[in-house]
Formats: C-alpha cells, sequence, structure tokens
C-alpha cells in the first residue's frame, strides 16, 4: 500500500467474514491483514492461521509458544490492507477520522506541542529496531525493483547482509536479458525428469557389473577380494551419506559467505547463488538447481570419487549421492511449499528451515536432515510452531 493512499476501514463484522482458504484475514490490534496468499507458506500449517481468521494474532506473535522474529513481523506488513472501525464509539466513523476531528478543536500551542511529541516518537519509532516498516523503506531506498537486481546488489556494500536478510514476498527479476533471466528459472519437475534416468541407468549398470563376480579390490599385491553386487546398497547409502555432507558444506560455506562489503563482484556472486533466494524465500521458479548449474556440482562428485575409488565403486557411490541430490532438491522445495502433517517429521523439518530463513540465517544449514548440525554446532534451538 502507498504511503500516500489513506488505508481503507473495515468492520469487525467485514474481517470475521473473511475466514476461508480464499480469503483469510486476520488482526492485529487495529490493523487488518489479508493473509489467503501466505496460507500455504506458513510453518505450522495453514488451519492454525485459518484458526484465527477474523481474530487479533497479537498475543499469537508475542507467544507462547514462540515469540515471531522481527524478519516476520516485517513480512506481515506486506499484507496490511486497512485499519478497524472503532467500536467503542458507537459509530462506524472510523477512529483516524474522529482523532483528526477531535485535532480541529485544540488551541494552536496544543496543535504545536503536541505536533512536538508526535516528531519526537516517529524518530524513535524509525530508530527502534521493532519498527515493522523498515523493511519496506529499505527496500526503496538501497534497490529498484523496477530494474534488474543483479547489478545493483554489488552496490549495497556494507547494507548488503542486513537488506539480503529481510526477506519480501515478491518475485525477483536478476537480469533484464529474457534468456539470461530464463536460464536462472528451474521448475521443479525438472529436477526429476533431468535427473532420474541417469540415477535408474546408472543403478542398473552398477548392479548388472557387480552381479558378473569379476570385479575385484586388491588390498595388497598378494590379496584381493571380490564386490559382489549385494555390496551395491551399502556403496549407494555410502554415496547418499556423503552427499548430505556435501549439501551441508555447500550451503554454509559457500551460500552462506559473508563476501567483504567493498567487494562488489563478490556480493553479485553471492546474491546469484543463493542471496536472491533469502530475499524472496517462496519464488516457486528459484527453489531448486538450474540443471546446467547442478552439472557442475554432479561432474565435480563424480571426478573426486573418480581419483579417490575404484571405477566401478567410484560409480556405485556416485549414483547414491546424485539419488541424495534428488531427494535434496524436492525436500527443500516441499518445505518451502508443501503443508505437512503436524507432527511429522516434514512438519519439524519446514519448522525449522522457515526459521533458518527468518531468524537464524547463521545456523540450520542442514536441509534434508539436521544431522550434520549437530557436530559442527549450528543447531537452531527447538521451539514449536
Amino acid at each position: 500500500m502507498s504511503p500516500s493512499t489513506a488505508p481503507r476501514s473495515f468492520t469487525v463484522r467485514e474481517v470475521a467474514s473473511h475466514c476461508t482458504k480464499d480469503s483469510c484475514w486476520v488482526l492485529l490490534g487495529t490493523r487488518v491483514y489479508d493473509v489467503t496468499a501466505f496460507l500455504r507458506m506458513h510453518p505450522g500449517g495453514e488451519a492454525l492461521i485459518l484458526g484465527r481468521s477474523g481474530k487479533d494474532v497479537g498475543l499469537e506473535m508475542e507467544g507462547p509458544p514462540h515469540r515471531h522474529s522481527e524478519n516476520a513481523r516485517r513480512w506481515m506488513e506486506q499484507y496490511y490492507i486497512g485499519e478497524l472501525l472503532d467500536t467503542n464509539s458507537g459509530t462506524d466513523e472510523p477512529q483516524g477520522l474522529r482523532e483528526r476531528r477531535k485535532g480541529n478543536d485544540q488551541t494552536e500551542g496544543e496543535r504545536a506541542a503536541q505536533k512536538t511529541t508526535d516528531d519526537k516518537t516517529k524518530e524513535e519509532d524509525e530508530d527502534s529496531p521493532f519498527n515493522l516498516f523498515s523493511s519496506v523503506d529499505l527496500d526503496k531506498d538501497l534497490v529498484d525493483w523496477q530494474k534488474p537486481l543483479a547489478w545493483q546488489v554489488g552496490h549495497l556494500g556494507e547494507k548488503y547482509d542486513e537488506w539480503v536478510h529481510q526477506p519480501v514476498d515478491r518475485p525477483i527479476r536478476l537480469f533484464g536479458n529474457p534468456l539470461l533471466e530464463a536460464g536462472t528459472k528451474t521448475s521443479w519437475y525438472w529436477v526429476p525428469v533431468v535427473w532420474l534416468p541417469i540415477v535408474f541407468y546408472f543403478s542398473w549398470h552398477c548392479y548388472t557389473t557387480l552381479a558378473k563376480g569379476t570385479t575385484r579390490i586388491p588390498l595388497t599385491s598378494d590379496f584381493s577380494f571380490t564386490v559382489h553386487k549385494y555390496f551395491f546398497p551399502l556403496l549407494f547409502l555410502m554415496g547418499w551419506f556423503l552427499w548430505s555432507f556435501m549439501e551441508y558444506c555447500i550451503h554454509r560455506f559457500v551460500f552462506h559467505m559473508k563476501p567483504p562489503a567493498h567487494n562488489y563482484y563478490l556480493i553479485t556472486i553471492h546474491f546469484l547463488l543463493h542471496g536472491q533466494h533469502h530475499k524472496s524465500p517462496f519464488d516457486g521458479a528459484r527453489l531448486v538447481f538450474p540443471p546446467g548449474l547442478a552439472s557442475v556440482v554432479v561432474g565435480s562428485f563424480y571426478m573426486i570419487l573418480h581419483y579417490t575409488l575404484p571405477d566401478i565403486l567410484a560409480v556405485c557411490v556416485f549414483v547414491g549421492g546424485l539419488c541424495g541430490y534428488v531427494v535434496y532438491d524436492m525436500i527443500h522445495y516441499y518445505l518451502h511449499y508443501g503443508s505437512p502433517k503436524r507432527g511429522s517429521y516434514m512438519y519439524g523439518l519446514k519448522a525449522y528451515h522457515v526459521k533458518h530463513h527468518f531468524k537464524h540465517q547463521r545456523a540450520g544449514f542442514g536441509i534434508t536432515s539436521t544431522f550434520w548440525d549437530h557436530p559442527f554446532q549450528t543447531v537452531i534451538p527447538d521451539e514449536k510452531f
């Protein structure tokens, strides 16, 4: 809503009537929010919001069971649509209008004193870390959303880290060139379409090769042992386990590197790799790796295995890791857009990942599991949603 546009006013009955999946409104004090678009994104599930539709969610925002982060509060402001009519006066006249009318009855001295107080309060609010509108102002001041962002973010300098970790619910355009822009977007189904046939083919190839009983691994110059086909599941799972470690390391040390404030190019690279996902975490076209970019990671994984393990063993471990990658990308998409059953493993994982986006950006790097967060001490504190 534009600052120059006067907010609409709604009655309590009107707000309460919007209580379905197609139109869900909530209150925060006298402020009215249309959170329909947020229902499927909510980590606690859409039922929690629908159960509070038409009501004040102030207590839920403060907790228990948990206090919502400042990023969550800023995020909510994107759905602000107007103000609640003041029902205490016995009239449908908006509260703001009555206050302005009351102000006309004040003396000049009273109005001057009131203006001084209001200005001071405004300055304090702007400096406050609890200012709900700071992310909106920050976006307007630092970037032009009407232009491609790829070439803008490098100029943010020391403000980049704060800006990129204040998420917004809006699509991002990275490049002006249509073909280049299209190359940065990928629908989720392309991941299984491109990679699963490769997983199936190499799984079959590995199993049938081992089934011949001719694969032997030398331990010494005089002794070697045969690798039977029954070893394939173990080698496959080993590859999957290795991928989970790569997943953690890439997410933590590459995607969450903190680029130097003075380095335009590193900031731009960080934004293209992962920063844009944290700025707009529900951009559905950028939740999985484009096959071209993924092939670089997949190819590197294969080359490392090829030079460290005998040929067929390397392929067995590789195909397990590749399958782990496919599952990783599918789970990541589901954590953003799925609605897992409350109490399930995926429900806890979704809540964990959302906290990574909105509050704990320097922790919670596991996607498919939280396993590696424990030995590296990056576990997000447990909170119930």
